[in-house]
């Protein structure tokens, strides 16, 4: 494989046009909301093999809160993308930040063994306050 083609391929998935996330006003203040997706699924871009993943998003409202069902299109979106974990994870922070714009978040992707291997992709937005770590891992 070429580098050319080593870097097209690591960049698959990051353009793909996938559902919209909806919001709604949050009417409350400091407080954190979890959505976890225990049956996340996506495909390896490399090998086209399925991939799963146990994907948890904490997040602490500013003026708006996500909608569930668009988030779950969203998510359910990714089962018939090629993209690697990394790009994954970091997607679906960018995309919920852009869409409804938290005071902080935190996403952790477990994704189960492949090879003997098992990965664990975690990637944060904001600045935790002293009270909240622990919570928003």
């Amino acid at each position: 494989m070429t580098p050319e083609e080593k870097q097209r391929l690591s960049k698959k998935g990051l353009d793909a046009k996938l559902p919209s996330l909806e919001i709604f006003p949050n009417q409350f203040r400091d407080y954190s909301i979890t959505l976890r997706v225990p049956e996340y699924t996506s495909m390896c871009p490399k090998t086209g093999m399925p991939d799963f993943a146990d994907v948890t998003l904490v997040y602490v409202p500013g003026r708006w809160c996500v909608e569930l069902k668009s988030f779950k299109l969203y998510i359910h979106a990714y089962r018939n993308l090629g993209i690697f974990y990394e790009n994954a994870v970091n997607r679906i922070l960018k995309d919920f930040v852009s869409a409804c714009r938290p005071k902080r978040a935190s996403i952790k992707g477990e994704f189960t063994s492949r090879g003997g291997i098992r990965s664990i992709i975690e990637a944060e937005y904001g600045r935790k306050p002293r009270e909240l770590r622990g919570h928003l891992t």
